[in-house]
């Protein structure tokens, strides 16, 4: 039977893009509620209901709200996008490749909570190392990110285009998140199996999609003789058999003059890159990623494949 999808809040920025990367396709029904409706709760409860997969691109309390109205219901799954339900230990966590076994929780469960898109490239970068016995869980970690804007949703969005708006926002880059209580914080302590929650400082740029995602450490901090061979090895063995996550080759760093945030743009993947020079006992992991893609609508799209056992 084919799965029908119902994309809760499917006008948002998340959702449309998940809505184009499911155009055409026949092998799933999408149900939807036009947008003069998207308001209507008894039409919403009712498309919930209908469906095989929610995906819930709302806000946090709606998001909440809407798997409220699944009271009742056993057969409904839910891709959900906001951070409600990240931590949740009922939900499996929407990382397919943030270990060989998540794969397959993501297939098998009911609830999915999509990652954000800065946690997928901090979690990318910090889980495969504590897991080796590299990077100690008490390490005091900094995340240090830029993204483009379209990842504040359509208000930054108007704020950054529209020139003439009241509350133009001018600036070719700027930094946010300054109370040091960001929401993603929890997200990557837990899933990057941290002991103390990271120092995250996020910031915005001039640009409409891409991100940098930067964790710089003290070798001498690590497990003893850890070097960027061993970091890079580490990496490129916990990603082997999979295409969606690249390592980059361990020279990448020496050879690029620099690293672009829009590398990636309109593709589902990511690239880790370990930047230092071997010896001077510091390194600066890198994961760029496109804040839409891998980071967001990708990223759903990807579980929701998984979910109907269309992916591996």
């Amino acid at each position: 039977m084919t799965p029908k999808i119902f994309i809760d809040g499917e006008h948002g920025t998340t959702g449309l893009q998940i809505r184009q990367r499911l155009e055409g396709r026949t092998d799933i029904e999408m149900l939807s509620i036009p947008e003069a409706d998207r308001r209507n709760a008894d039409l919403r409860r009712e498309m919930l209901h209908a469906a095989d997969i929610a995906i819930l691109c709302l806000p946090d309390d709606a998001a909440r709200e809407s798997v409220a109205m699944l009271d009742g219901n056993t057969t409904t799954r839910v891709i959900d996008t906001s951070t409600a339900n990240r931590v949740n230990p009922d939900w499996a966590y929407g990382f397919a490749e943030m270990d060989k076994a998540q794969a397959a929780k993501i297939a098998a469960a009911r609830f999915v909570a999509n990652p954000g898109c800065y946690p997928t490239g901090a979690i990318g970068l910090i889980r495969p190392l504590v897991s080796a016995g590299l990077l100690p869980a008490t390490y005091p970690i900094s995340v240090n990110a830029v993204s483009g804007y379209t990842g504040g949703g359509k208000q930054l969005i108007a704020q950054m285009e529209n020139a003439g708006a009241e509350d133009h926002i001018a600036s070719p880059h700027f930094l946010y998140g300054l109370s040091l209580a960001h929401k993603h914080v929890p997200e990557m302590k837990l899933h990057g199996k941290l002991d103390r929650a990271p120092i995250f400082a996020p910031s915005v740029g001039k640009f409409a999609q891409g991100m940098l995602v930067q964790v710089p450490l003290h070798l001498d901090l690590l497990a003893e003789g850890t070097t960027l061979a061993r970091l890079h090895e580490a990496l490129a063995d916990h990603y082997a058999g999979q295409n969606i996550v690249e390592v980059l080759p361990l020279g990448t760093a020496t050879s690029a003059p620099r690293l672009d945030p829009t590398a990636l743009n309109d593709t589902d993947r990511m690239q880790l890159i370990v930047c230092g020079t071997e010896g001077n006992g510091q390194v600066n992991l890198v994961a760029v990623l496109d804040n839409l893609g891998k980071g967001a609508s990708g990223a759903a799209v990807q579980n929701m494949e998984l979910m109907i056992g269309k992916a591996a």
